[in-house]
């Protein structure tokens, strides 16, 4: 029996230099304000804007993408959105391949995607970064691109199991 585990988080160096610029700014227009007139808010109300301000830019660190393949499926989970595993069974997946794709191109960028602007030919797609993906061709016709930075473990591991696939599981 094989076991594929990855973890994903949202680590990128140009996302990280992102989200502190467009911290740093709205938290500079405020301080500024506040010490240019230090009677257009309280300190309370500061101290709440500051908070909400570095909350809502930190948020993005706390996604996480899990994934796993394992001898009943493929499992992933991509917390907040999936507080428990999805899995897909093998006898539900008509095939399973590891390939490169567009993230913006084909699926509008990063995290939970795919839907009403994209083509629904490309499926849903869930990841963080780079452009590997596990794509999913379900016998119900629907797709999902699951992303991985394990490229040549994940083709390992899923060539394990193309029997089951072949087979119904």
């Amino acid at each position: 029996m094989r076991i594929f585990k990855e973890q994903q988080r949202f680590t990128q160096l140009w996302l990280i230099i992102l989200v502190a610029i467009s911290t740093l700014v709205p938290l500079g227009i405020v301080l500024g304000t506040y010490y240019k007139d230090s009677k257009s808010m309280s300190i309370i109300e500061l101290v709440s804007i500051i908070s909400v301000v570095i909350l809502a830019a930190g948020i993005i660190f706390l996604f996480k993408l899990t994934s796993r393949i394992d001898e009943k499926g493929i499992h992933y989970k991509f917390f907040p959105f999936h507080w428990t595993n999805k899995s897909i069974v093998w006898g539900d997946i008509n095939k399973a391949y590891v390939r490169s794709y567009s993230p913006i191109g084909e699926y509008g960028g990063w995290g939970l995607r795919g839907g009403k602007l994209f083509s629904k030919a490309n499926g849903k797609a869930i990841n963080v970064s780079e452009d590997i993906g596990i794509q999913l061709e379900l016998k119900n016709g629907k797709k999902l691109l699951i992303g991985t930075q394990k490229k040549h473990e994940a083709e390992s591991v899923l060539n394990t199991y193309k029997l089951k696939i072949n087979t119904n599981g």
